[in-house]
C-alpha cells in the first residue's frame, strides 16, 4: 500500500475539509493510505501528522475550517509580496524530503494558494511526488476558472451588504464595507454587484479621491443620503494620510483600507457625510461551505487522487470550462488572475450605474 501525505497551508477556506475527505474516500478503495500533516508545511518539517482513515474523515465535508489546521507563516514560504518568488533554503527542502522518506511517504497532495504551490514546486525538484489543489477565497489563481471557497466568501459578503443597506438607509449614512482581496478584487466585485452596492473600489485600478468625493456629493445633491461602498482591502490610497481632522489633534492609527478611506473623505469634505466602516475580515473565511463550494471541493479532491494514481507529478488540478484537468504547477503560479476592464461583471456593474475606480 502506498502512503500519501496531505497538507493544507495558507489561510483557511470553506471547503478544505471536503477536499481532504474526498481524497481519502477516493484513494482508500484504490489501495492507498493517508496521513495529514498539521499546520501545513511545518507539520512535514516537524513530523506532526495524524492518520486519515475513512472513519476520521466521515462527516467533515460540510464543516468549515480544516481538521489539519493551517499556518500562513513559517520556514516554507514560497511567495512574498504580490507574487515575487521566494527561494526556500535548500537545507529546509532537504529536511522535508528526508522526513517524508523517514515516514514512508510516497508523495504529497498539497492544498494551497500560489505561495503554497510555489513551495511545492521547489520541493518537487528534490524528488518528492506532488499534486497540487488550488485554494484561495480570492479566486486569483490564473490557471483555473474557479477556486473553492470563493462562492462562500461572496455569499457571506452579500449577506452582510443586505443587512448594512437597511441600517444605512435608516440613518442616512455612508458605509464603507471592506472585503478581502489584497491584490485581486473578485470578492468585492461579485459581492458588490450581487449586494447592490453603490460603489465598488478594486485594487487592480488607480483610485482618484477627488472624483470619488465628488461622486458622493452629487449623490447627496440628488437626495440620495445613504451609500454602500465596497472596498477591497488592497485598495491603494497613497501614503499622504496622517490622521483625522477636527478638534482632536491626536494621530489616528489606521486599520484597513475602508477606515483609511473614510478618514480621507472626512479630510477632503469635513462634516459633509455621516460615515461608518465595516471590516468583514475573517467572516469571509469561516463557516460551512455553501453547496456550490462543497461540490467543487469534492471534484478537486477526486481529480487530485486520480492524477496522483496516474503517476502525474508537479501538477495542479484545475477547473476549466467545467472540466477537471491538470496543469504544471509552474504555469499555475506564474501570475495572478486579476479583474480587468473587460471582465464581464466589471462592465455589468458600470452599466448599472455603480461607481468603479478605473
Amino acid at each position: 500500500m502506498k502512503k500519501i501525505g496531505i497538507l493544507n497551508s495558507g489561510g483557511d477556506c470553506a471547503g478544505l475539509n471536503a477536499v481532504i475527505a474526498s481524497i481519502v474516500k477516493c484513494g482508500v478503495p484504490m489501495g492507498y493510505t493517508f496521513v495529514g500533516f498539521e499546520h501545513g508545511w511545518e507539520g512535514l518539517l516537524d513530523k506532526t501528522a495524524i492518520p486519515l482513515t475513512l472513519e476520521r474523515v466521515r462527516g467533515i465535508s460540510h464543516l468549515g475550517g480544516t481538521i489539519l489546521r493551517t499556518a500562513n507563516k513559517g520556514r516554507f514560504a514560497g511567495k512574498v509580496g504580490s507574487g515575487d518568488p521566494n527561494k526556500i533554503d535548500p537545507a529546509i527542502l532537504k529536511l522535508a524530503k528526508q522526513n517524508a522518506d523517514d515516514m514512508g511517504i510516497d508523495g504529497l497532495i498539497v492544498i494551497g494558494g500560489d505561495g503554497t504551490l510555489s513551495a511545492a514546486a521547489q520541493l518537487s525538484a528534490y524528488g518528492l511526488r506532488l499534486v497540487g489543489v488550488p485554494k484561495t477565497i480570492d479566486n486569483d489563481i490564473a490557471a483555473t476558472d474557479k477556486t473553492f471557497g470563493f462562492s462562500t466568501a461572496v455569499q457571506v459578503a452579500t449577506d452582510a451588504l443586505d443587512k448594512i443597506h437597511t441600517t444605512a438607509a435608516s440613518q442616512d449614512r455612508t458605509f464603507f464595507v471592506e472585503c478581502m482581496g489584497r491584490h485581486a478584487g473578485w470578492i468585492s466585485l461579485y459581492a458588490g454587484l450581487a449586494g447592490n452596492a453603490n460603489a465598488i473600489l478594486l485594487p487592480e485600478f488607480p483610485f482618484n479621491s477627488e472624483d470619488f468625493v465628488r461622486y458622493l456629493s452629487q449623490r447627496q445633491e440628488r437626495q440620495k443620503m445613504s451609500a454602500i461602498i465596497v472596498v477591497s482591502e488592497g485598495l491603494d490610497l497613497g501614503s499622504g494620510l496622517t490622521g483625522k481632522t477636527g478638534a482632536s489633534s491626536s494621530e489616528v492609527v489606521l486599520g484597513g483600507a475602508s477606515e483609511k478611506l473614510m478618514h480621507l473623505v472626512e479630510q477632503m469634505a469635513p462634516g459633509e457625510f455621516e460615515m461608518r466602516n465595516v471590516v468583514l475580515g475573517h467572516t469571509q473565511r469561516g463557516g460551512s461551505p455553501m453547496s456550490q463550494d462543497r461540490i467543487l471541493s469534492k471534484r478537486y479532491g477526486i481529480e487530485a487522487m486520480l492524477a496522483y494514481d496516474r503517476g502525474e507529478s508537479d501538477v495542479m488540478v484545475a477547473s476549466r470550462h467545467n472540466k477537471m484537468v491538470t496543469v504544471p504547477i509552474s504555469e499555475a503560479t506564474q501570475e495572478l488572475k486579476l479583474v480587468t476592464h473587460d471582465t464581464y461583471e466589471y462592465q455589468a456593474a458600470g452599466r448599472l450605474g455603480v461607481y468603479l475606480n478605473k
